[in-house]
């Protein structure tokens, strides 16, 4: 049997593809070589090689081609409203426009150096999100605001400095993942959000199995309607900014979000849609798409459907620009290849310069694998936010 599938470029020129279909016992497809499949082993199919074509064809309509102020500030002013758009966040603004976030205070505790809070926001009515506030002590005076998600653990505890055994401090301070506390020690106020699809917002079911998180079900959940999960996370990032501005003495010109691995990932996305964010650092994720998520396996709340229609990773986090942004990435990170960081980074780079501010980005590279470095966050938020002015 034979389909014959006709197909119009843009071009408007035909081109017809025959592709036979044979029996269950057949052993190859013949592809003819317009579709640059040439080099394919008939009768073998190889992953990486089909994709690497996919990914070399998509159309990458805002990836920064440009090497002007004028090029960039027109660039930019069109992929903002498109990536949002992708996202689902166009969908949650006219869905909840008029919604603002309220808030309950669960516990407080002195910790000594700091005030522990633990509270609830309905960042949507029927999404109660826990976080942990960490106050500096004395702090009636306006200071600058860190926001830390948290990536593939149960829960946001640990960013917090807390531990349910000794085994997990161990693990915990080794890996420097004590972000709010470290926040809260340079003198800011910190605020480690549960990631959506974590903790407490897990299924039922999820929690019950005693699952780390349910990102599968939240994807495909979201995707039914046009959402999805780093668009949520990102929606939650902004509400708990509306709220801080609203209850908290915050410098609003000096707020800050850093997260590891899947909070690198709600770092940069919600730095790129939110501009009150002042400053960027993403920890174990900054790469491109095709060498890290395009390539290796990884948690499915990673996926935005058509992302590179629209560019890659440095397109999405050249929207931060002319913002400090710094990429904070270990060397051996077996699943966000530092060669593909660096790749990314040097296109990075070129926005950063046509929007003329080149010295506003950077790449840290840690010795090791993927965690959080620390030494590549505090000096680099401290140095941009000093020259913040209220």
């Amino acid at each position: 049997m034979k389909l014959f599938l006709h197909l119009k470029s843009s071009s408007g020129i035909g081109l017809l593809l025959v592709i036979m279909l044979f029996l269950p016992q057949c052993r190859s497809i013949n592809i003819p070589e317009s579709t640059n499949s040439a080099n394919l082993k008939v009768g073998k199919y190889d992953s990486p090689t089909h994709f690497a074509g996919i990914y070399a064809n998509a159309k990458m309509k805002y990836a920064f081609n440009g090497s002007s102020l004028r090029d960039f500030e027109k660039w930019q002013k069109a992929f903002r409203p498109e990536l949002k758009k992708l996202l689902g966040l166009n969908i949650l603004e006219a869905q909840f426009a008029a919604y603002k976030p309220k808030a309950e205070m669960l516990s407080s505790e002195d910790i000594d150096f700091a005030i522990r809070e633990h509270w609830l926001i309905w960042t949507e009515p029927t999404v109660p999100l826990p976080f942990i506030l960490l106050r500096p002590k004395n702090a009636d005076q306006p200071r600058g605001l860190v926001i830390a998600p948290h990536g593939h653990s149960k829960n946001t505890e640990l960013y917090a400095g807390i531990y349910n055994s000794e085994e997990e401090r161990a693990s915990g301070e080794e890996g420097e993942r004590d972000v709010a506390i470290q926040a809260v020690k340079e003198g800011y106020f910190a605020i480690a959000p549960t990631t959506r699809g974590f903790g407490e917002t897990r299924t039922q079911e999820d929690i019950k199995k005693d699952a780390t998180s349910s990102c599968r079900t939240l994807l495909m959940h979201d995707i039914l309607v046009g959402r999805t999960p780093i668009g949520d996370r990102v929606w939650d990032i902004s509400k708990l900014i509306d709220w801080a501005f609203a209850n908290l003495p915050v410098d609003q010109q000096k707020v800050v979000v850093t997260g590891n691995s899947g909070g690198g990932t709600v770092t940069l996305f919600a730095a790129a849609c939110d501009t009150r964010i002042s400053v960027a650092v993403p920890s174990s994720y900054f790469c491109t798409f095709t060498g890290s998520i395009g390539s290796i396996h990884h948690c499915e709340c990673n996926y935005v459907p058509g992302i590179m229609q629209l560019g890659e990773m440095a397109d999405v986090a050249g929207l931060i620009a002319p913002r400090p942004f710094c990429a904070v990435h270990g060397k051996l990170d077996k699943i966000f290849p530092i060669e593909e960081s660096r790749k990314a980074f040097d296109h990075l780079k070129q926005i950063y310069t046509a929007a003329g501010v080149p010295d506003n980005c950077e790449l840290y590279e840690g010795a090791e694998g993927h965690r959080y470095y620390k030494d590549g966050v505090w000096p680099f938020v401290k140095k941009h936010l000093s020259q913040n002015k209220e």
